[in-house]
């Protein structure tokens, strides 16, 4: 049984009547559907459909908890500030801390928003303990993206697999980044993603070539052997090198449909 408390997140309450149509007019998950018992994820997108912020979402009565890095919980109140105009939305720092638990300390809780295979995901009072590395291992033995990963203004919303992370509703009204990022789902455009990805040695300059020595992607983050890397889906199922050293793509559950439809059921080899 594993509880850790993520001490790399922060937490806004969003608080005031307005706080429920409010963000279901920026954000990309279906805002009405978020209940006590139904934590959603979400991304605040760039008017072009890149993500700015991913965040989870979690019910208080009719506020609303908001997860985000911490690094980037000032930044994001500024920018919820900025979309706020008269609304009757209030926005303020939490003292609430962030959990996460796995192989039974996830009981009683709701699953991960992204993916069961995470584990839960909870907010409490503070406890003091740093468990943000323990939980980065676990993330990327799962397979699935973090914030440090999809980064700021870097990467289209549907790059990051939000759309197989529920972490977007293409049947919700309109919100920032709407246009591309429906567009790109409904003319099935999306040629890169976030893929977790196995190598050994030193990554090097961070440059994924396939097997014809062509720039296949980037990694954006790993611990050990274990990473996220932004690739060319066509590239996912060919041999790949990173820093000279051969790399492969991983499929979990969540990423294996998208796979498939890209490079079909060919076996991609361990590292």
């Amino acid at each position: 049984m594993t509880i850790v408390q993520l001490e790399d997140r922060a937490v806004l309450r969003i608080a005031g009547a307005d706080t429920r149509p409010f963000l279901q007019g920026l954000l990309t998950a279906d805002v009405d559907t978020l209940a006590p018992d139904r934590p959603l994820y979400a991304g605040l997108l760039s008017p072009q459909g890149k993500a700015l912020f991913d965040m989870l979402l979690f019910a208080d009565g009719d506020d609303v908890f908001v997860d985000v890095a911490a690094a980037r919980v000032a930044a994001l109140a500024k920018r919820l500030a900025m979309y706020r105009m008269r609304k009757a939305v209030t926005i303020e720092t939490s003292l609430l801390a962030v959990f996460a638990g796995w192989d039974g300390g996830e009981a009683g809780q709701a699953p991960d928003a992204r993916f069961a295979g995470l584990g839960a995901r909870w907010l409490a009072e503070d406890a003091g303990e740093a468990g943000a590395a323990v939980y980065d291992v676990h993330r990327l033995a799962v397979g699935v993206p973090g914030s440090a990963d999809i980064g700021e203004d870097q990467l289209l919303w549907l790059e990051t697999g939000a759309d197989l992370l529920n972490g977007v509703s293409f049947t919700k009204g309109c919100y920032v980044g709407q246009e591309n990022t429906a567009r790109m789902h409904y003319r099935d455009k999306v040629r890169r993603r976030l893929v977790p990805v196995r190598f050994a040695g030193d990554p090097g300059d961070g440059i994924v070539r396939d097997g014809a020595g062509r720039i296949a992607g980037t990694l954006r983050s790993h611990r050990g052997g274990a990473g996220i890397a932004h690739l060319r889906l066509e590239a996912a199922g060919g041999p790949l090198s990173l820093g000279g050293a051969p790399m492969s793509a991983e499929r979990p559950a969540w990423l294996e449909a998208a796979l498939l439809a890209a490079v079909g059921p060919a076996v991609i080899g361990d590292v």
